[in-house]
């Protein structure tokens, strides 16, 4: 497998390499990651390039309709999914509200939807309004408080029943990493005929996202996770796309996907999503010509190898700190770790290390039901994620930081 070349990699990123704050040893990815300077000057050329409204008639209606179809293609690569069923909106949340409105419409009294009190709320709180305005039960997947495994499939399978309509589970945990069996719970919700919501924001930056794998029929993304703008994506198959009638304006595309896209795109940040897609497709040095997917997938793996190596030394390394704690211990994850320091508390511990240029945030960064269901509160802990252009120097830092607790 190649080896990814991390000096490379971080030339890409204007903040590692100039300005008053090239000189942080940056854990705080999984909150949104640095910026390419691609990427940027992907936005910049885009909205200088005179792009209104999409059309056929004119070089800048072609541009503008050619700059949304390769934001779709690339979310598709990124996602193993159709690029006809890519939705693009303004966030994964507000996409996800929307989506929990749609299909609640077809939803009513006795009518069931299952979420994770592992996930994020966006994943959650969309779901939970939905049903109950729609009179429906919420019934609850819960994980456990010390792993933060989530619970066994056969747990999951017990919840559901034939008036299960949805289930919501993320790929990913945002809080503790935690990599659920997703295609595991999407088959049992679709053995009682119900569709699966599958958070994959948090998964996208680590590992190559395969909807159809998954058994996801909605699959969610955000852009900024993996270098990209503050945009969402959702996608599905168009075909289950076609069977769902969001409220729009009457003069608005009835077509698929548009129909879910409201208002006019911001197409000078989905100029930014394709290149962020290509920056990740980048990360190794590889022929051109190959296919997207394909590069894709040989840059995630020798991503994984990376950030899996690093998770191994901040873990060693943490094991090694006297009343320093890792929140959780699932088997399968993404390099991010939750960690607690006795006799102090996350915000002072994030104070103590951004005093010594080490970014890694504190709190429960909107995983509410997980931070509180595994007993911290709504302080949760402090959140090391380890990203594409992490250095072992870095851990190192951390490490020595915490030490001086």
């Amino acid at each position: 497998m190649a080896v990814l070349d991390v000096d490379r990699v971080r030339a890409w990123f204007p903040a590692l390499s100039s300005g008053p704050d090239s000189r942080e040893a940056r854990f705080d990815g999984p909150g949104g990651s640095l910026v390419p300077s691609r990427v940027a000057e992907a936005v910049a050329e885009a909205m200088t390039a005179g792009m209104c409204q999409r059309g056929a008639l004119t070089p800048t209606q072609r541009r503008t309709e050619a700059t949304v179809g390769d934001a779709r293609a690339a979310i598709g690569d990124l996602l193993g999914t159709d690029p006809r069923g890519v939705v693009l909106g303004r966030s994964m949340t507000a996409l996800t509200f929307e989506m929990a409105r749609t299909l609640a419409q077809d939803w009513g009294p006795g009518d069931e939807v299952v979420v994770s009190r592992l996930d994020h709320d966006s994943n959650i709180r969309p779901w939970v309004l939905a049903a109950e305005r729609a009179g429906a039960v919420v019934r609850w997947i819960d994980f456990d408080p010390v792993t933060a495994e989530l619970d066994p499939v056969g747990t999951v399978r017990g919840l559901l029943s034939e008036r299960t309509r949805l289930v919501a589970v993320t790929a990913a945990s945002n809080l503790f990493g935690t990599r659920p069996d997703v295609a595991a719970i999407s088959a049992a919700a679709h053995e009682v005929g119900a569709l699966t919501y599958v958070d994959a924001v948090h998964l996208a930056p680590h590992t190559l996202v395969d909807r159809v794998a998954l058994g996801a029929d909605l699959v969610a993304c955000s852009p900024y996770k993996f270098f990209g703008p503050h945009l969402g994506a959702v996608a599905g198959d168009p075909a289950l796309l076609e069977t769902l009638r969001p409220d729009k304006l009457l003069p608005s595309s009835d077509a698929v996907p548009e129909r879910f896209e409201l208002g006019t795109l911001p197409y000078e940040m989905l100029a930014g999503v394709t290149a962020a897609v290509d920056a990740l497709a980048d990360l190794l040095d590889q022929p051109g010509d190959l296919p997207r997917r394909e590069r894709l997938a040989a840059s995630m793996a020798a991503v994984g190898e990376h950030e899996d190596a690093l998770l191994a030394r901040l873990l060693g390394g943490v094991d090694d700190l006297p009343g320093v704690r890792v929140h959780g211990s699932p088997a399968r994850r993404t390099p991010t770790v939750l960690l607690g320091v006795d006799g102090h508390d996350p915000a002072a511990v994030q104070q103590h290390l951004v005093d010594r240029d080490v970014l890694a945030p504190a709190g429960s960064f909107y995983a509410l039901e997980a931070s509180r269901h595994a007993g911290l509160g709504d302080a949760g802990g402090v959140r090391v994620g380890l990203s594409p252009y992490s250095t072992a120097a870095e851990v190192d830092r951390l490490l020595t930081g915490l030490a001086a607790l």
